[in-house]
């Protein structure tokens, strides 16, 4: 009889049925998903775990421990440089561009290091943040040290998912083929890989809030905010009251706050044409955008409370009003 493989176990926890099935702890989350990232896992396991995941949703622990466990497989610079914010980019935008790219840019304008990571082309029409970065005149880093160059020059880095872990680019790319996302589209957002004390998570399901909250705690993730953004980007949505959940190193329950709409209306009809040039007219004042300025100003106040560079949501949002307003318009956002 041929043994049973080393794998099966967990596609056997996930399947015994509505009684038996139960969820991963945090320790098995992490040997499941190293298990898959060093290629110890037939392709026939890969499609049934994730697809009975997503059946069944993930937990704090599994968030936790998948990224805990791809992180472990990362090639780390030997010279980590010290970085002030992780902001990731996995979902892509379809109503709106990404206007939370400003957001980003400013902080770099403004001395903070900010480590970006995404990835792109999963889903159909939709605009992605590689593409936008590079109309910008931004290089995308090809690795983690050219990532970590680019940190000290600029202050901002952009890296492809495939270029921190490989298999990851391969599993998100899978969802044409299952049909549905997977727990990869949520874990990978969380991998942080400079280790920044600042981590910012945007989502599309509200639903999920506690699930990627609790997965910061049992990360050790000392600082940590998540919100419904535009699109599942990290972006705030002006002319809606956004309820964000942060998490602090010491303190046992997240912080809830809603933070107020910013526009008066509540309706935005989607971007027709979603132009990337858009983006650098607005940074430039060459185009006036009520819904873009806000959105760039709202998100950047929520980086700036969850970084502790303010106390309250008034004085993020005039902070982040005055620092968009000092930008220096004559250069485009892009690197020296």
């Amino acid at each position: 009889m041929q043994e049973a493989h080393p794998f099966s176990k967990f596609i056997a926890i996930l399947a015994r049925g509505k009684t038996k099935t139960r969820s991963f702890t945090l320790e098995e989350s992490i040997e499941s998903m190293g298990m898959i990232l060093r290629g110890e896992v037939e392709p026939e396991q890969v499609g049934a775990f994730l697809m009975l995941m997503r059946l069944k949703e993930e937990t704090p622990d599994e968030i936790a421990g998948f990224a805990i466990g791809a992180q472990s497989t990362m090639k780390l610079p030997e010279n980590i440089p010290a970085v002030d914010i992780d902001w990731s980019s996995y979902a892509g935008k379809r109503r709106q561009l990404p206007w939370f790219l400003l957001s980003a840019l400013v902080l770099a304008k403004n001395g903070y290091k900010v480590f970006m990571h995404g990835t792109e082309g999963h889903t159909p029409g939709r605009v992605y943040t590689r593409e936008c970065l590079e109309a910008l005149g931004f290089p995308i880093a090809t690795s983690l040290d050219e990532a970590a160059t680019q940190i000290i020059r600029n202050n901002f880095t952009y890296v492809p998912l495939e270029n921190i872990v490989p298999r990851l680019k391969d599993l998100i790319g899978l969802r044409p083929i299952l049909g549905l996302r997977s727990p990869v589209h949520s874990f990978s957002r969380m991998l942080n890989p400079f280790n920044a004390p600042a981590m910012m998570q945007g989502i599309f399901h509200r639903g999920f809030m506690d699930v990627h909250a609790g997965a910061a705690q049992l990360m050790g993730q000392p600082n940590a905010s998540v919100f419904r953004g535009e699109g599942g980007e990290i972006e705030r949505r002006p002319n809606k009251p956004t309820e964000v959940w942060t998490t602090r190193e010491g303190v046992s329950e997240p912080e809830v706050e809603v933070w107020p709409r910013l526009l008066e209306s509540g309706h935005y009809d989607a971007d027709e044409h979603m132009d990337i040039a858009d983006l650098a007219a607005v940074w430039r004042g060459e185009k006036e955008h009520e819904y873009a300025e806000a959105s760039v100003t709202g998100t950047l106040a929520i980086a700036l409370k969850l970084m502790g560079q303010v106390d309250s949501m008034d004085a993020a949002q005039a902070l982040a009003e005055t620092m968009w307003a000092d930008r220096d318009k004559s250069q485009l956002p892009a690197v020296a």
